[in-house]
């Protein structure tokens, strides 16, 4: 009797062990699905709101892709999630392309024009690369060529890709697409491994830094 109660407890620290174990071993780490900014960056998002930023630039072949799986996800994300885009500019294009992009913004164009400059310039070959093939794109769109010129040029556009440009660099984010999570963490597809995985990763983040102050840990 007394054996079998010692088998007993011993397979029951077994068990407790080896859950203890594999919880270990899933948790997040710093360094290895994500990295941790430092200095952490400031947002913009509304109190109560955890900030998840895609750092993109829509002539970049991983962000097409990247792009059905992430709208999956925005139809799904917690609801204190405010997702935000940050245009990256690392190629001779991608300055025009920002500009486009917060000139759609300030139109109000955004979800118009998101997924169509993809197509555009992956799946029919228009690269976007000059003022007026991005003008003959938004004309497609309602936008008049006037209209288009005045917000593409202004300077609250031209302010917005230079804090973009700021920003990145001090994210020191170092490919597309990139997530940031609230300023704080960096999480890349290289990192993870799956866009399921991914996805998984910046909930678990997010979740982090909307649960009350003294209860989260980096």
């Amino acid at each position: 009797m007394r054996s079998n109660l010692f088998l007993a407890l011993a397979l029951t620290a077994a068990a407790s062990f080896t859950a203890a174990t594999n919880a270990q071993n899933s948790a997040l780490q710093a360094g290895k699905q994500y990295t941790l900014i430092s200095p952490a960056q400031p947002t913009g998002s509304a109190a109560g709101q955890v900030e998840v930023t895609e750092i993109f630039m829509f002539g970049c072949p991983g962000c097409y892709a990247f792009e059905p799986q992430l709208q999956k996800w925005l139809a799904t994300k917690p609801a204190y999630v405010n997702f935000v885009r940050v245009p990256a500019m690392w190629e001779p294009w991608a300055p025009l392309h920002a500009r486009a992009y917060y000139t759609a913004e300030a139109l109000g164009k955004l979800k118009d024009i998101e997924g169509p400059f993809f197509n555009e310039y992956h799946a029919k070959g228009n690269k976007l690369d000059t003022e007026a093939k991005i003008a003959a794109f938004f004309l497609l769109y309602g936008v008049d060529a006037t209209t288009f010129k005045n917000t593409f040029n202004s300077f609250s556009v031209v302010a917005k890709v230079k804090r973009a440009d700021e920003l990145v660099r001090r994210y020191q984010a170092q490919s597309t697409p990139t997530i940031v999570v609230n300023g704080k963490y960096l999480t890349t597809g290289a990192q993870i491994g799956s866009y399921e995985e991914w996805f998984k990763v910046v909930d678990e983040l997010a979740a982090r830094e909307h649960a009350p102050k003294g209860t989260a840990a980096n």
